[in-house]
């Protein structure tokens, strides 16, 4: 099967993620509080409490409804790999 070849914008990039483990955290509340908020203990507290490392990617995943509602739904997705 050959690959398609995908377009963007010029001032967009486009950015070829390999296949990896990622831990993925909720954030309920409004924008963009509540997303700095669990982003900031993913790494303060998570991160050190686990045997894992942060090699490179994260990405925001924004879901529909309201950003600025109290129980607005998003989320945090890490790339994690193992700790040697």
């Amino acid at each position: 099967m050959e690959a398609k070849v995908r377009t963007a914008p010029n001032d967009f990039e486009i950015i070829h993620i390999p296949a990896a483990s990622w831990a993925i955290f909720d954030s309920i509340g409004p924008m963009p509080g509540a997303i700095q908020d669990v982003t900031k203990r993913i790494f303060s507290e998570w991160f050190p409490a686990t045997g894992y490392a942060h090699p490179e990617y994260e990405l925001e995943v924004y879901l529909p409804g309201d950003p600025g509602s109290n129980d607005y739904h998003c989320q945090v997705w890490i790339h994690v790999n193992k700790k040697l």
